[in-house]
């Protein structure tokens, strides 16, 4: 009976190990996985998933030091660096990058040294806190470490060895190198970026670093300091534009005008461990503008170059005044936090043309962003052009504010080219929104005395009135064209005025807001001289004029304009928006009809669904883009390019 029992246990027993073992997965075998899963592991690196790449695995692996650098990093990094120094398998190279950057990145998180290099450092350091400090030097050293295998990696000739285009390692070495770079020169108080010359001691030898400026149009003397783009998520703009490649992007905050311009540092190494570790290695540290470079030469070869040049312009816009240039400042119950006048966007280059952007009413430059962001991302249009912005307070007179365009312009190219050497001053494009299109159209007219008789029924000579006051008139509204403005753009102008300026609406304007005190009595001064229908139009009572009834479609002075025609060789386009369905022709923005915004003799017209703010539109932008492209070829006499 006992021995039945045995058997009958033991049965038992066998056949619950083979239900259990038959429930169980083997060994080795798969699983089934997403596809975003498979990609995911199959991709996975120091850099995205804080883990070593299967390749770099595989070399630590076959070396047998996977273990040890689960165990003690510094010794299999050491042992590595060891065997590349004799072992001419590029792989080897790669596998050292991502262990020193996954370890630096360790360092720079947590206290996980080996426990004897802790107990060597806590002898000098006893404090947590110091150790910890020194853990984030250390991480440094590695980071630019992993920059340094990363170049040698992508770079160093190797015999029988070249890199296939589809080797995923290529992009990720890339990455360690730009993001080593990163990381290793943020040696700085707060972590901030140190970009100098000077000796740096590496884990494995000492690195010689010197500063190669040639290659940027500003000097590094110039800058407060660096920001690495990457740093930054952009937000506002519709697409961030960065070109993949080598090299650190940065913004560049220059220390007088507060102008943050895109940059690329490059760590230009001399190929070779060996001479890493003999404490000869020498590396040039070369500085590129976003706005004039695409590629550099490496080993004979075009390689391009890592940039950014949306988050320079984003930063720019993080907490700036810019945004405060519009309905309090329109209103004048508050003074502009930014002074009407033309600003650069980058320091004056010569031989680029500029591109002037006039915005529109209670309006600012905050709204050219999307515009400028997508243009700046055509590398020819970056290589040939440069853009100013004009900022005004938009409640005056439209012929007010067009006559301080007409000034800063003058002004500007006579202090920037004072001998006339530099011709591409002498092509300038010339940009408006709304009412910032009817200041451009002044830019480019010669008026004669029409202006002066539509309202007064005279010519300036003819007034009877003191020659101070005379003047001021002519100044305003006898207008010459501006010798170097050659193309003027017009987004959504209200040529023959705005539906939206009605007379209750003028009105309203008039109440609510608060002129300069010399305005105010320019407009009351020369009222008396008006014509009976002038003043009809204003009320029949002295009153500020402003810009609203500048943009009446009952406004005399507007209806002449708009049938003056643009100077001989001046080419004038229009961007004309219209936000409903039918005939366009019959259609308006909301604010301008087609039919105040057509102009006759206009080398092109392109009209865009959209509401009145159309320089917001992709397909305007992009027409915007044809015109200065086809204006490039024309002035060149070269077929344009699309």
């Amino acid at each position: 009976m006992r021995t039945k029992t045995i058997t009958f246990c033991a049965a038992a027993l066998l056949l619950l190990c083979m239900l259990f073992l038959y429930g169980c997965a083997t060994p080795i075998g798969v699983n089934a996985v997403s596809p975003r899963d498979s990609y995911n592991d199959a991709y996975a690196n120091p850099l995205n998933a804080e883990v070593l790449s299967d390749q770099a695995k595989f070399v630590l692996n076959r070396h047998f030091l996977l273990d040890t650098y689960a165990d003690d990093p510094v010794a299999a990094i050491a042992a590595l660096h060891d065997k590349a120094l004799h072992d001419d398998r590029r792989d080897i190279l790669y596998a050292l990058a991502e262990a020193s950057y996954l370890y630096g990145s360790k360092l720079a998180k947590a206290s996980i040294l080996p426990i004897t290099t802790q107990v060597e450092l806590q002898k000098e350091w006893p404090y947590s806190s110091r150790l910890a400090e020194e853990q984030k030097k250390l991480s440094k050293d590695y980071f630019l470490m992993s920059a340094v295998y990363a170049y040698n990696f992508c770079l160093e000739e190797r015999d029988g060895q070249s890199l296939s285009q589809f080797d995923s390692r290529i992009r990720n070495a890339v990455d360690m190198y730009n993001y080593g770079l990163w990381q290793g020169f943020e040696t700085g108080e707060n972590e901030q970026l140190v970009l100098k010359g000077g000796e740096r001691k590496l884990p494995f030898g000492t690195l010689t670093i010197t500063v190669d400026e040639s290659h940027s149009p500003w000097k590094l003397e110039d800058f407060d300091r660096f920001e690495p783009a990457d740093k930054y998520k952009v937000r506002g703009v519709s697409v961030r534009n960065r070109n993949p490649g080598v090299g650190l992007p940065l913004i560049g905050i220059k220390k007088q005008s507060g102008q943050n311009l895109p940059l690329t540092a490059f760590l230009r190494l001399q190929i070779g461990l060996a001479a890493l570790n003999s404490g000869a290695n020498r590396a040039s540290l070369e500085f590129y503008s976003a706005l004039d470079s695409s590629t550099i030469t490496l080993n004979n070869r075009s390689v391009p170059l890592g940039t950014d040049i949306t988050t320079p312009l984003a930063y720019r816009m993080e907490g700036s005044n810019f945004f405060d240039l519009s309905l309090g400042a329109f209103l004048g119950r508050e003074p502009n936090k930014i002074p009407d006048g033309l600003y650069l966007k980058e320091p004056y280059r010569p031989g680029k043309i500029p591109v002037v952007l006039v915005h529109g009413t209670a309006s600012s430059p905050v709204w050219w962003v999307e515009l400028l962001n997508t243009l700046t991302a055509d590398p020819l249009i970056r290589e040939k052009y440069q853009f100013w912005y004009f900022v005004y307070t938009s409640n005056k007179a439209v012929a007010a504010s067009a006559a301080e365009l007409r000034d800063a312009l003058s002004e500007r190219v006579a202090v920037l080219d004072p001998l006339g050497k530099d011709s591409a001053l002498q092509q300038m494009v010339v940009v408006g929104h709304s009412q910032g299109g009817l200041l451009t159209k002044f830019t480019v007219v010669d008026t004669g005395d029409r202006l002066v008789q539509v309202l007064t029924g005279k010519d300036l000579a003819g007034l009877d009135m003191p020659e101070k006051k005379k003047a001021q008139i002519g100044k305003l509204l006898v207008v010459k064209p501006l010798p170097f403005v050659k193309t003027v753009i017009f987004f959504s102008t209200p040529h023959r005025g705005s539906f939206q300026s009605k007379e209750w609406n003028r009105n309203l304007v008039r109440w609510l807001i608060t002129l300069p005190a010399n305005l105010v009595e320019t407009t009351m001064d020369t009222f008396d001289y008006l014509t009976d229908d002038v003043k009809k139009m204003m009320g029949g009572k002295k009153t500020i004029f402003t810009s609203a009834d500048g943009m009446s479609p009952d406004n005399p002075v507007l209806k002449v304009l708009a049938d003056i025609p643009l100077a001989p060789g001046v080419k004038g386009h229009s961007i004309i928006a219209v936000n409903s369905d039918g005939d366009p022709k019959l259609g308006d923005d909301g604010v301008v009809k087609y039919s105040s915004a057509h102009l006759d003799g206009m080398e092109s017209e392109l009209i865009v669904k959209s509401g009145h703010s159309s320089q917001l539109n992709p397909l305007a932008i992009d027409e915007m883009r044809r015109i200065l492209v086809e204006n490039l070829a024309k002035s060149s006499g070269a077929t344009p390019v699309k």
